[in-house]
């Protein structure tokens, strides 16, 4: 889904979204599966390798349900785009519908002049496409703003409850039904694009919209927001630090090779993603063709893209009903095949941290999915739309890199790059590449650390097409970023909180001391200086022993609380 909403970039996106998928992607790929697999455990009992940590499972798990509201919401629309389409005529091909409105114009008497004014032809709402999506779907036109919602559309509440069943009854079982699923909603997308892809290149005006995609427009990386929406993409499209992989390969068998896994996965990603580029700006350049505008007067993204330039395109073929079932289908299992994915990281995180959960899975799935279903119910209202926004924007943008950036600091400098890798060893044989160590301790967390920074530094306000959303809108957004990243730095507070002792205790030295070795951070600090000990300053070997058996008591034998 993510990559039909946000791929449209051309290839100007695709040089710093290889390069991204080479130096951060591929590698925390590989980490989060190596992750699962070794220690058999969720997103947040995964961190037993370094108690401190464990906030950012919480954290991880917080940003997939986050991103679960919004996602059941854009399957429904798939839904209801789908039911509509089972008609001899499809209903965004005229204006004579009862949600049109009396400046509906059909798009055959389009042309650069009809527009006029700049006007580009991806933002003219008064096509029969567009006015079926605003008018006839969300009900936009009864909306004044964010601050004006009304109640829930109840054919789009039909949708999203078919959509949260068939998540459950896929779900409900862990990946017995869900294994079993997953072969469908994943290998038929690739049926449809390709299907999709085949049609449209032998459309009128096809070459233009594929020379314009593989043209460069290398100004295009002079802009922070190419670099942003990259990166950002990576994770959204590999999965990694949802912590979908990591619950996935907790599954796994324990010496499966998940080097391979990482490789193939990844490089099918970006090939699939390529690939989707060809079927798009086919589909791109023949609209172009028909309307006798420019490509980039039909180039959009987001919901223009899949609920509008799409279907109108389709609709013009022969046979748009077939074709038009044919895509949605694949929307559909797109979706249900990514929320799968994300409500599996937050069933299996939370079922395997917490024992009740787990002896009774069943019942916590279902209210998961019903949860997921109230809360999505704020975004299928007349300005619903203005939700799904501010959701889409702020829940897993900055937050999930931010939480990436501290997963990969965790397992790197305090649970040891060379630890990490003796646990890889013996699962599979053999220890990573001198690259991948190097890209887990420093290049990722390097270049995750600019990219946050950056994303801060380059927010703007928020926006939907001419709406420009108010003040306290975009701090509510900025609350739901930040109430997953503060949940890293608030569990470190509260387990150094948590360590016997009163608060004056805590606060000396020893305390603090305690409380490093219970957090595997003083372990870590002297192996890393045991060496320069002994070389440099010739220290008593005995001095070296007694300070482990220090640690040791301090770690199992003292009457402290251990971090589990």
């Amino acid at each position: 889904v993510e990559l039909a909403w946000h791929f449209l970039l051309r290839c100007a996106f695709l040089i710093p979204y290889i390069l991204f998928l080479i130096i951060a992607g591929m590698p925390l790929f590989y980490m989060e599966l190596a992750l699962g697999q070794y220690n058999r455990e969720g997103a947040a009992t995964v961190w037993k390798i370094c108690p401190v940590f464990k906030g950012v499972g919480y954290a991880v798990i917080l940003i997939a349900l986050y991103v679960g509201f919004y996602y059941n919401v854009i399957i429904a629309w798939s839904l209801y785009y789908l039911f509509s389409s089972f008609t001899f005529e499809l209903p965004w091909t005229n204006c004579d519908n009862s949600w049109n409105s009396p400046n509906c114009t059909d798009p055959k008497l389009f042309n650069a002049s009809v527009l006029g004014n700049g006007t580009k032809y991806s933002k003219y709402k008064l096509t029969p496409a567009a006015e079926f999506y605003e008018r006839g779907v969300l009900h936009l036109h009864e909306s004044r703003g964010i601050h004006d919602l009304g109640l829930p559309r109840w054919q789009l509440s039909l949708c999203l409850l078919v959509v949260v069943i068939i998540l459950f009854f896929s779900l409900w079982k862990g990946v017995k039904t869900s294994g079993k699923v997953v072969w469908i909603t994943a290998t038929l997308p690739y049926v449809v694009l390709f299907v999709l892809l085949i049609h449209g290149i032998t459309l009128p005006g096809a070459y233009n919209g594929i020379n314009a995609y593989l043209h460069i427009d290398f100004r295009r990386l002079k802009e922070a927001t190419v670099w942003i929406d990259a990166a950002t993409q990576i994770f959204y499209s590999l999965g990694a630090g949802f912590g979908v992989l990591i619950a996935f390969a907790s599954y796994n068998k324990f010496d499966n090779n998940c080097y391979r896994d990482a490789l193939l996965t990844s490089t099918i990603n970006c090939v699939t993603s390529f690939i989707s580029g060809f079927a798009i700006f086919s589909i791109l350049g023949y609209m172009a063709h028909e309307h006798k505008v420019k490509i980039e007067d039909v180039a959009t993204e987001g919901a223009g893209l899949v609920f509008i330039l799409y279907p109108e395109a389709i609709s013009t073929l022969s046979g748009s009903t077939f074709w038009a079932v044919v895509f949605f289908i694949m929307l559909l299992t797109l979706g249900i095949d990514s929320s799968m994915g994300g409500m599996e990281a937050v069933i299996t995180g939370l079922a395997d941290d917490f024992q009740i959960l787990k002896q009774h899975r069943k019942l916590f799935t279902f209210g998961v999915s019903f949860g997921t279903f109230l809360l999505a119910l704020f975004c299928i209202t007349n300005g619903g739309i203005y939700v799904l926004t501010l959701l889409d924007t702020f829940a897993a943008g900055t937050s999930i890199l931010f939480a990436v950036l501290m997963e990969a600091i965790g397992v790197s400098w305090f649970y040891g790059v060379d630890r990490f890798s003796e646990d890889i060893q013996q699962m599979m044989g053999f220890k990573p590449g001198l690259y991948w160590r190097l890209c887990w301790k420093f290049v990722s967390p390097a270049f995750l650390l600019f990219v946050v920074i950056v994303s801060i530094i380059n927010f703007k306000p928020l926006t939907y097409d001419d709406y420009t959303f108010p003040l306290w809108a975009n701090r509510i957004g900025w609350g739901i970023a930040l109430s997953s990243m503060i949940l890293v730095p608030a569990y470190i507070i509260y387990k150094f909180m948590n360590v016997r002792g009163t608060f004056k205790e805590v606060s000396e030295i020893h305390s603090v001391f305690e409380f490093l070795c219970q957090t595997h951070v003083l372990i870590y600090l002297m192996e890393l200086l045991q060496p320069f000990a002994e070389d440099r300053i010739n220290a008593d070997p005995s001095i070296v022993f007694i300070t482990k058996t220090r640690m040791l008591e301090t770690l199992y034998s003292r009457e402290t609380k251990v971090l589990k």
